[in-house]
């Protein structure tokens, strides 16, 4: 599945990057890596551009460039699950 047929509040995993050279190589660079969990929080009226939020950066890409990215959805809107690595999170007093 590509980054840019999610929709809005979908949780997804970063599984490749296929994009163009440049393209490629500004995408790695801003984080968005193999492995990095992603919320899409916006995507404009006609698809383009899609908004997403990772590691407290929110990254806003065209749809082309989008559709370079391959994930694996790892949730669905309001599962309540976070987006972190899916480690069981402790609390005292529970």
């Amino acid at each position: 599945m590509l980054l840019s047929d999610l929709n809005v509040g979908d949780k997804a995993q970063v599984t490749g990057v296929l994009a163009e050279s440049t393209v490629r190589r500004r995408i790695l660079d801003m984080g968005l890596v193999k492995g990095t969990r992603f919320k899409v929080l916006r995507v404009a009226p006609l698809g383009d551009p899609i908004e997403i939020v990772f590691k407290g950066i929110y990254l806003t890409l065209r749809k082309n460039e989008a559709a370079g990215i391959q994930v694996e959805k790892v949730g669905e809107v309001g599962d309540r699950e976070p987006m972190g690595n899916g480690r069981r999170r402790w609390r005292f007093g529970s």
